[in-house]
């Protein structure tokens, strides 16, 4: 089987196409580079460095695809505030070419990188599938409306189809070229950040009065490889037709603080940082119910955070 893997040149997407070769996939990447690698493109792959927003780029790349992996978007949730417009064009006006030119090709498989940013803040903890969606920024607002997208496609079209939604990834994988990992400009995620956090630039705890066991935010957390994990096994669960939503999680969260002790733990040594005032509109718990994947996908996550934070410091060299 040959899989389109759009985005592929990124964090996540390389990984997967890592995972995906070694497990004897064959493997097309579309990937603009604008926030990708091409150094992570491996050989044996047929890579194209194009958009979504380029049809003919889209049709080059399914090219002898049976199926796509779709993680190719825009996805910081700051910059979605400041320019909607882009994130509009970029995630959904780019997935519904990327609908479009599959119908064309009779490619009927997708697994969707969705996000749990569509559910917005929560009535009812841990968030699962059904809950409420309301999305407190655009990057939320358009993965959700690309969720809405692919169950038109499917029951229009007959897309057999699956969208993933998972909060915090973490963790990376070593290939035969090195590891795989967080490249981001800005870095935003708080793994890298606490593991370079120096008594000169300590990181920041935003709030320690939260109403959590140690005061401080607890978010969901899934290894890399986990994440892939899931999104091959919701792939060989594709049926003929219809559209699937799976949250993908830790099944617990963990702590800032139990952040910072594992990479205190990884480093040896405390990490430095200060208490900050809690910034507006965070919530205090944010994890996902991740029974869906457990029953259908049979699907649990291996890696802990230990695992997360020890392979992002042994990728840093």
């Amino acid at each position: 089987m040959r899989i389109l893997v759009t985005g592929g040149a990124g964090y996540i997407g390389s990984t997967a196409v890592d995972i995906l070769m070694s497990q004897g996939f064959d493997v097309n990447i579309l990937d603009d580079c604008s926030t990708g690698h091409a150094d992570n493109v491996p050989a044996g792959t047929t890579f194209i460095q194009g958009s979504l927003l380029n049809t003919s780029d889209i049709g080059q790349a399914l090219k002898g695809c049976d199926a796509v992996m779709h993680f190719a978007g825009k996805s910081l949730v700051g910059e979605s505030v400041e320019k909607p417009e882009l994130y509009w064009s970029v995630n959904v006006g780019g997935t519904r070419n990327l609908l479009d030119e599959m119908r064309r090709a009779n490619i009927q498989k997708l697994i969707f990188s969705s996000s749990a940013a569509t559910y917005g803040e929560p009535e009812v903890l841990p968030i699962s599938e059904g809950a409420p969606t309301r999305p407190t920024n655009a990057y939320g607002a358009t993965k959700l409306a690309i969720d809405a997208m692919i169950t038109d496609e499917a029951r229009g079209h007959g897309l057999c189809a699956a969208s993933l939604r998972y909060f915090n990834v973490a963790g990376c994988l070593k290939s035969a070229r090195g590891w795989l990992t967080e490249r981001h400009n800005p870095e935003t995620h708080l793994i890298p950040n606490v593991l370079r956090s120096t008594s000169a630039n300590p990181v920041k705890i935003f709030g320690s009065d939260w109403p959590t066991k140690d005061g401080t935010c607890i978010r969901d957390y899934v290894h890399v490889v986990d994440l892939i994990d899931a999104h091959i096994k919701a792939l060989n669960s594709l049926g003929k037709t219809g559209h699937e939503i799976f949250n993908l999680g830790s099944g617990g969260g963990y702590s800032v603080r139990e952040v910072l002790a594992a990479s205190s733990s990884a480093i040896g040594k405390e990490i430095a940082f200060v208490d900050s005032p809690r910034r507006a509109g965070d919530p205090a718990v944010l994890i996902a119910d991740i029974s869906k994947a457990e029953r259908v996908l049979n699907w649990k996550p291996t890696r802990d955070i230990g695992a997360m934070v020890g392979d992002t410091l042994a990728s840093f060299g």
